[in-house]
C-alpha cells in the first residue's frame, strides 16, 4: 500500500453506514469517482486483501472522507472498520477507477452504490454545474437512504428516491426497471452512470441498452 492515514472522526450517516474522516496523505490526489483499496493497519488485518472504497470528499479538501456501509451478514473488514476509533491507522492504495464525470447525465444508484457518485455530485455542486443532471436512487427503505437531505437539496425535483420494500410519503415505490427508466430518462441525459450490487448493474445496463442507449454512454466501474 502506498499511503498511511489516520482516522480523525467517525459518524453514523444511516443505521448501518458511517462516514470516516481521515488524514490526507502527503501527495495524495484523486479524481472524483475514483476509488482506493484500503487495509486496516493492525495485526491480523494487514494480511487481508485490500477492499475498494471511494473517497466521498472534494478533491481539494485537506482531509479525506469515506462513506462505508456495514453488512450484517459479513464479519470481515467493513464490520471491523465500523468498530475503529479516532487514532486508528489505515493503509490506502493509489487511486484507480473509470467513473469520472463526462457530461450531463442521470446517476442511477442502488444502495451503497451512491458512494462513487458523492464526490462527483459534491464537486458539481461546488462548481455550480449540477443543474441538468438527475438522480435515480434505489434503496430497501427510507431509513437506508444515504445523505438524503443533501441529495434532495442538490437535485431538487430531479432527485428520485425509490424504495423496494416499504411505501412511504415522499418516496417512490417499486424497482428501477425498463418501464421505470422509460418514464424517467430524458433526451438531454447524455450519459447514464450506474453503480450498485452486481445484479442491479447488470439489469440496469441491459434495460438502458434495450431503450437505445449506446454502450459508450453508460459509465460503469470496471
Amino acid at each position: 500500500m502506498s499511503h498511511s492515514t489516520t482516522i480523525l472522526m467517525t459518524q453514523f450517516v444511516t443505521h448501518d453506514v458511517k462516514r470516516f474522516v481521515v488524514t490526507k496523505p502527503e501527495g495524495f490526489s484523486f479524481t472524483p469517482g475514483q476509488g482506493v483499496e484500503m487495509i486496516i493497519d493492525q495485526e491480523h488485518w494487514r494480511d487481508e486483501d485490500g477492499r475498494p472504497f471511494t473517497p466521498t470528499s472534494l478533491a481539494v479538501d485537506r482531509v479525506l472522507e469515506f462513506t462505508i456501509k456495514r453488512y450484517s451478514d459479513h464479519k470481515g473488514v467493513t464490520a471491523m472498520l465500523h468498530t475503529l476509533k479516532p487514532g486508528a491507522k489505515l493503509l490506502l492504495s493509489d487511486p484507480f477507477g473509470t467513473i469520472a464525470y463526462q457530461g450531463p447525465c442521470v446517476f442511477i444508484a442502488g444502495g451503497a452504490g451512491i458512494t462513487p457518485f458523492l464526490a462527483i455530485i459534491r464537486q458539481l455542486a461546488a462548481d455550480n454545474k449540477l443543474y441538468g443532471n438527475s438522480l435515480l436512487f434505489s434503496n430497501k427503505t427510507p431509513q437506508d437512504v444515504i445523505c438524503e437531505k443533501e441529495l434532495r437539496s442538490a437535485f431538487g425535483d430531479r432527485c428520485h428516491l425509490i424504495c423496494t420494500r416499504e411505501k412511504a410519503a415522499g418516496y417512490e415505490s417499486g424497482r428501477i426497471d425498463r418501464n421505470y427508466l422509460e418514464r424517467r430518462l430524458r433526451s438531454d441525459d447524455k450519459y447514464a452512470y450506474v453503480c450498485g450490487p452486481e445484479l442491479f448493474v447488470t439489469e440496469i445496463t441491459a434495460a438502458l441498452k434495450e431503450l437505445g442507449r449506446a454502450a459508450e454512454s453508460i459509465v460503469l466501474e470496471e
